[in-house]
């Protein structure tokens, strides 16, 4: 018998943009006018690619296109991609919020969604009520109901308000009375949004908690948002991309998180044999400097408390004293401040003969800076850090973005920048 609980096949969405109701009447009558004679929608190849970062061309846009992927019972997917790429429409569709354009949704039991603040509850009626009014729209009896009630009172932690109109709820109340209703009202289905990070570190750490024993203990299906990172990986068994309103990858959490950070078009190698704004004598020039993660993927993105390789290329202009070399990497925070540091001469770290060009790399096990911007400073000296020994020094040589990451496996992101002191090695080739 097959454990799929969600099928989705061939599912895209497609908008109108433009002013609400200009030629809608028309197209309608269009689409009825080719569905009654078995012909193929009209305006399904009408349409471009949903990248928000250009003009449009055409009056309508592929939210979603072809989108196929199955979940299976207990089996916790998700759902990356940037701001724009598709991932709430998707959850809207499942849901049931709005139709697709084409495709299907097959699902197996009942489905509860928690996709923004305030999401199913109604403002006028009470917590008490809207408890009720959830778990009827699940199709559950009163009394299966009452039994869940104290529970869902006691997690989302609003029993002085119960009987309190819900629009008079603050927004992380809300998501807390929302997810308490969905998790507890024993859906088969879970849908999960970003609606999640609105919540205190507390509420956030007892939903993912939740969430892992959904899945793992009562064998239902989640499906899950998330722009943090680390909580794809510490709760997801399986993750899908999604770019431009298309399904780009579908793996385990690590591989789509690298293919999600590695993805980017953008230059990630940062060249500086041509920056002005360095010291030195320049026997020595810094050329280039790029980051891989701990998949070997070229990026600028990190998750905090991953493996980090710093490929550091140079070229030489004149004969170089290797007993007497000093490399010093630092990286410095947004307020410029030195949080960590590695030099070759406090690792006891001996240079072979120095050729016209070659590669320093540092080998970082676990870069566990907390979530921010850093700057990496480089510096070379041939003999001490005068002047008259500096071979190169170039600040801001690459900037990185450390992703907040669940570093103790506790369920939550790691709080903001903090001075760390870090193992590592650099070695010559």
């Amino acid at each position: 018998m097959s454990n799929v609980t969600l099928s989705i096949e061939k599912l895209s969405k497609q908008y109108r943009l433009g002013e609400i109701g200009t030629g809608t009447l028309s197209h309608d009558l269009n689409r009825l006018w080719a569905k009654l004679r078995g012909k193929e929608d009209p305006y399904s190849l009408v349409g471009q690619v949903n990248d928000r970062s250009i003009q449009s061309k055409s009056e309508y846009v592929w939210a979603l296109k072809d989108i196929d992927f199955k979940v299976q019972k207990g089996e916790v997917l998700g759902i990356i991609g940037k701001n724009g790429a598709g991932k709430s429409t998707l959850l809207k569709l499942i849901s049931r919020v709005t139709a697709p354009t084409q495709g299907s949704i097959k699902a197996k039991g009942r489905i509860a969604s928690l996709l923004e603040v305030g999401t199913g509850m109604h403002p006028e009626m009470t917590a008490r009520e809207n408890i009720y009014l959830n778990g009827a729209i699940l199709g559950m009896k009163r009394n299966e109901i009452t039994e869940k009630f104290d529970e869902i009172v006691e997690f989302a932690g609003c029993a002085m308000y119960i009987d309190t109109p819900v629009k008079r709820y603050s927004s992380g109340m809300r998501v807390r009375l929302g997810f308490a209703v969905a998790a507890f009202l024993e859906p088969e289905i879970l849908i999960v949004d970003e609606v999640l990070a609105v919540g205190d570190a507390e509420f956030q750490k007892k939903a993912i908690g939740k969430m892992k024993e959904v899945s793992r203990g009562g064998g239902r299906t989640v499906l899950f948002v998330s722009h943090n990172m680390g909580s794809i990986r510490t709760l997801c068994t399986r993750a899908i991309v999604l770019d431009q309103g298309m399904q780009v990858f579908d793996g385990t959490p690590d591989e789509s998180i690298n293919y999600y950070l590695t993805s980017n078009k953008v230059d990630m190698t940062q060249h500086l044999a041509d920056r002005t704004d360095r010291g030195g004598n320049g026997k020595l020039v810094f050329t280039e400097v790029k980051m891989l993660n701990n998949l070997g993927g070229l990026t600028q993105e990190i998750i905090s408390g991953d493996k980090a390789q710093f490929v550091i290329s140079y070229k030489t202009n004149g004969p170089i004293l290797s007993n007497r070399f000093l490399l010093g990497v630092t990286f410095w925070d947004k307020n410029e401040n030195r949080v960590l540091g590695y030099s070759s001469d406090e690792m006891g770290m001996e240079f072979n003969e120095f050729n016209s060009t070659g590669e320093f790399i540092l080998d970082i096990p676990s870069l566990a800076i907390r979530g921010g911007l850093y700057d990496i400073k480089l510096v070379a000296t041939e003999g001490g850090t005068q002047a008259e020994h500096m071979l190169d020094n170039i600040s801001n040589a690459f900037t990185l973005t450390i992703l907040p990451g669940d570093f103790w496996s506790v369920g939550q992101p790691n709080r903001s920048n903090n001075m760390v002191l870090l193992d590592g090695m650099i070695h010559h080739v």
